[in-house]
């Protein structure tokens, strides 16, 4: 794969924009091991291999194992994940894949059982972030280096 745009050259205006989003997710009361899996998990979904590459980077450097970070993308078959992460990873799952998924009330009701109204909306954002990197990597043309 060819790196098509620079984005962050080409409309620096938006840019700044998606990294200040990044500056508040960082400052959420979500955890950052559990916000980094998130990452990863929605990267997966999406095949983001840059992303993948960054955010799996991050987790290790949080002090994230590398078996939690290897099997996040069957984190429901696993048990070294905490109740509380799964909802979390299932609510990526359905956030990335919305358009077949969607976010029913009982996935609503169950994610809420762990996190507050506060920590829904976080993990909401976040998760929707990481889906907009995605797709502005994929489309233009960053991959893992």
């Amino acid at each position: 794969m060819k790196e098509r745009i620079l984005y962050s050259q080409v409309a620096p205006e938006p840019y700044k924009i998606m990294l200040e989003m990044e500056n508040y997710i960082r400052s959420t009361s979500i955890d950052g091991k559990l916000r980094e899996l998130v990452k990863i998990r929605a990267s997966q979904i999406n095949g983001c291999a840059f992303c993948l590459n960054m955010h799996t980077a991050e987790a290790r450097e949080m002090g994230e194992t590398e078996q939690r970070i290897n099997c996040v993308s069957a984190w429901d078959d696993c048990a070294f994940y905490t109740d509380a992460e799964k909802a979390a990873l299932k609510l990526t799952e359905h956030i990335t894949l919305i358009p077949t998924k969607r976010v029913p009330d009982e996935l609503y009701n169950h994610v809420r059982e762990f996190y507050s109204e506060k920590e829904y909306t976080e993990l909401v954002f976040i998760i929707n972030q990481i889906n907009s990197w995605n797709r502005l990597s994929i489309s233009m043309g960053n991959f893992a280096k």
